[in-house]
């Protein structure tokens, strides 16, 4: 009987081909530099990705001119053979050239590759070979594919996986080269038959369990991927057609397109309307936001006060906007809501243009956030024939949404002259984005601070056009920095956010240069809010932030205290980021009474710089 010919263990890697009968201790020395080789491409991503390349794309070639060499039999070998070669070339070609393209040819490598051990698994080798091949081939196909599902992962998975098989290939040759130096001379026994078989029988028997085994782990890690895959899927928001602007808008700013009702849960005393409404960018380009309108269940006759509230950090990209969210118009995410409500006041919350809407987002862009806010408020007027808003405007906002609230009140007089602005309540505010950018990276970089830098990096260099993305990011990272834009804080899939900048954070930083310079630095300075508001500013922050160092608030007030801006400042001893805006907080009834004597025109304190 013929000998059977073993399934070819040598896709994805030229090497086996090429040494199979080296001396041991050749063996030896090319087993060890591969194994050397497969940890630094696991270790070190993004050092590793041109050698990762190099490597793939030479071994590819290789493989593919010795599969058609050997005379493969049948169309799909010498299919896969070509495939092998092209993308070979592809990868070594697109190394000079880009390497953001590197990681989707990988990607489809690993696919080839998984086509491959499918090819093999129909056409040959034992029943416990076969279904290993066809499970490895699955495994592979299905990793190729949520790499392109996952951008900024791909680097990583495709890491992991050259870089394990290229260890395994390594330890294999490795082995052989020892094996092959202690194999004793063969001494004359007396051959028995008998003996012989039943080791074979074991050993193949061992083979088949073993193979068996392995092709449920890859079957399994297969579907807990898609598995994953699909539980972030489900997690992430949607972004329903009310958020597509019509062909036609009306003209202007401040303009209602349409409105309709909220989805989420609503206040006790208030009801609840999304708008969208026409806008102006940063650039005064025309553009379009959304907001929620909250409106008392029973107002009170008469023009009603406005408060309009600008929410903090939700993310970046579109489906991060608030009024997406099931708690958005809740006392959890906008403070002393329900009194403001009883008070008889109109809370508008603008999501900033490009959350909702489509579009560039404003993230810590001054005009562009400032210019959303007041919008809404024009567009609410808008909305029903029986409310009318009166001119009498406080506005509100927390971390990103203070620096909102300062540029709100700041342009209002030229933007939206019809909004009279009394006065300005802000909490944790980034009152100066260069400070807290210098403040931040001042410390040890952690996965979070590249997650949030990639925040603000990316919606400047789409606002400016002298902020340029890749002045400021490491080689081979752009697609990483790219995708972490695309996710929100509330939703499961920041995690791979977080995991991917923790995985490449052992290898080098994400940021090559540094942020606060060139053009990134001067526009960060321009979007700090200098100049006195003139009206009077409520600003207070807890004693223990996290996010915002407290040592920066109270720089704000003393300069806002020695260019004669009247203001009243709190700090919140044990109170982090949060927990000033959240339910039971000590500065809700503050804020609350504050707001109402300036509607109402009460004598109050409104200047604390001298009880400091």
């Amino acid at each position: 009987m013929p000998a059977t010919r073993r399934p070819s263990p040598r896709r994805w890697n030229a090497l086996p081909a090429l040494v199979r009968d080296a001396p041991p201790r050749v063996l030896l020395v090319v087993g060890g530099v591969v194994v050397v080789l497969g940890a630094l491409i696991v270790s070190r991503p993004l050092t590793s990705i041109v050698l990762l390349g190099l490597y793939v794309g030479a071994s590819a070639v290789v493989m593919g001119v010795l599969e058609l060499v050997g005379r493969p039999a049948g169309w799909w070998a010498r299919a896969v053979s070509a495939a092998w070669i092209v993308a070979g070339v592809a990868v070594l070609v697109w190394l000079g050239r880009s390497l953001e393209l590197l990681p989707p040819v990988l990607a489809v490598l690993l696919v080839i590759g998984g086509l491959a051990s499918i090819g093999r698994a129909v056409s040959r080798g034992t029943a416990s070979a076969r279904v290993l091949s066809l499970a490895w081939g699955v495994a592979q196909v299905a990793l190729g594919l949520l790499s392109f599902t996952w951008p900024d992962v791909t680097v990583l998975v495709l890491a992991v996986v050259f870089g394990v098989r290229t260890i395994v290939f390594g330890v294999g040759i490795f082995a052989r080269g020892v094996v092959g130096i202690r194999r004793p001379r063969p001494r004359a026994t007396p051959f028995d038959p008998e003996r012989a078989v039943r080791r074979r029988r074991a050993r193949a028997g061992w083979a088949a369990a073993g193979r068996y085994a392995l092709s449920l782990v890859l079957v399994a890690t297969a579907a807990g991927g898609w598995w994953l895959n699909d539980w972030l899927d489900d997690g992430a928001p949607v972004v329903d057609a009310f958020y597509n602007p019509p062909a036609e808008v009306p003209s202007g700013h401040g303009r209602l397109i349409r409105s309709d009702a909220y989805s989420g849960r609503l206040p006790e005393n208030g009801d609840v309307t999304r708008i969208l409404s026409t806008t102006r960018d940063a650039l005064g380009r025309p553009a379009v936001s959304s907001a929620l309108v909250v409106v008392p269940k029973d107002p009170p006759p008469g023009p009603r006060p406005v408060i309009v509230w600008n929410h903090g950090t939700t993310g970046v990209a579109q489906g991060c906007a608030p009024s997406l969210r099931d708690a958005s118009a809740t006392k959890w995410s906008i403070p002393a809501l329900e009194q403001a409500l009883q008070a008889g006041w109109v809370v508008v919350a603008s999501d900033f243009s490009g959350q909702g809407a489509p579009g560039a987002y404003p993230y810590l862009i001054g005009e562009g956030e400032a210019r959303s806010s007041l919008d809404a408020v024009l567009a609410a007027g808008e909305l029903r024939a029986d409310l009318t808003l009166s001119p009498d405007t406080v506005v509100w906002g927390h971390s990103q949404g203070g620096h909102a609230a300062l540029w709100t009140t700041a342009i209002a007089p030229d933007y939206a002259p019809g909004i009279d602005v009394l006065g300005t309540a802000v909490v944790a505010p980034v009152a100066d984005p260069p400070a807290l950018a210098r403040e931040l990276l001042s410390g040890p970089p952690n996965a979070m601070l590249s997650v949030i830098t990639s925040w603000v990096l990316v919606p400047y260099s789409r606002t400016y056009p002298d902020v340029h993305l890749d002045d400021y990011i490491a080689e081979g990272s752009r697609s990483i920095v790219l995708e972490m834009t695309q996710r929100c804080p509330s939703e499961p899939g920041v995690v791979v956010s977080v995991l991917t900048a923790l995985g490449v954070s052992e290898d080098r930083p994400l940021y090559s240069a540094d942020l606060t310079d060139g053009a990134l630095g001067r526009r960060l300075a321009e979007n700090a809010i200098t100049r006195p508001l003139g009206t009077p500013m409520l600003v207070a922050w807890g004693a223990d932030d996290e996010v915002i160092p407290p040592r920066l608030q109270r720089e704000y007030v003393d300069r806002l205290c020695s260019e004669g801006q009247p203001v009243r400042w709190a700090t919140y001893a044990g109170y982090d980021h949060l927990r000033p805006i959240l339910p039971k907080s000590r500065f809700l009834p503050v804020l609350f009474d504050w707001t109402k004597d300036l509607i109402e025109r009460r004598n109050q304190v409104v200047d604390g710089c001298g009880l400091r």
